[in-house]
């Protein structure tokens, strides 16, 4: 029998999860505002969003909407990739990529003042977003869920393959850059710096720094996702009082 620690546990992991992918979308939504270059995993949900306002046969999908139907695709090639070892459970990556994508669009319309002219500000822009998205990739690891979608196809590679997970990773981000890049001509005409520029090489790298040293000092989180008895009796007490209103 499963006892109201473990559920009460289990329901503050996915909210602290629910935490993190809302600041990891903040950081996406940021990049995107910076026009410098968008970060890895929204460069074709971009690139798409963006020939849907210009060609009929293209659906007009928010960023966010085009996210979603990537991360199916991600899981759908998981299955593909790992076969029999595929783990069931890892289909509620579309659960996470859904709400990913939907805290994607709540960010892009929350981030519009963000937009500028001055190179400068969309420099602070792009730095300050990929270190949000390093803040967030920390503390989703942290919470020890469900892998993201993208995530997940680096794993299914590296399981396959036996290459590292980092390179698998790297190879992944670098065929979503060069897919996007190839979209930005098949479709828009012309690459898009705006879409993937400098601020996507930077990204690459340097969100990769941030998570490693958000790392090192996330300890007062790890303390966070573990309950102490008095928000315990807290929750308890709650869940008494709202059973006993209704």
């Amino acid at each position: 029998m499963i006892k109201k620690e473990e559920v009460i546990s289990f329901v503050w992991q996915h909210i602290l999860l629910l935490v993190s992918l809302y600041v990891m979308t903040f950081g996406v939504a940021a990049c995107v505002r910076s026009q410098l270059g968008s970060s890895v995993i929204s460069t074709i949900p971009y690139v798409m969003a963006s020939a849907g306002k210009m060609l009929d046969y293209i659906p007009g999908w928010t960023i966010g909407g085009y996210t979603i139907m990537m991360n199916a695709i991600f899981v759908v090639l998981q299955i593909l990739i790992l076969r029999r070892n595929f783990e069931w459970v890892q289909l509620f990556q579309l659960a996470i990529g859904f709400i990913f994508g939907m805290f994607i669009d709540l960010n892009m319309v929350l981030t519009q003042w963000m937009v500028s002219e001055n190179i400068l500000v969309n420099a602070l822009v792009q730095i300050a977003g990929c270190t949000i998205l390093g803040f967030g990739i920390a503390m989703e690891v942290k919470c020890g869920s469900v892998t993201m979608p993208g995530e997940g196809i680096s794993i299914a590679i590296h399981k396959v393959t036996g290459w590292p997970f980092p390179k698998a990773k790297i190879r992944v981000d670098i065929t979503l850059v060069v897919l996007a890049v190839l979209f930005c001509f098949l479709l828009l005409g012309s690459w898009k710096w705006e879409i993937v520029g400098i601020g996507t090489l930077f990204a690459m790298v340097y969100v990769g720094v941030t998570v490693r040293l958000f790392n090192k000092h996330l300890a007062w989180f790890d303390r966070l996702l573990h309950y102490r008895p008095g928000c315990r009796r807290y929750v308890y007490g709650l869940a008494r009082y709202i059973r006993r209103q209704l």
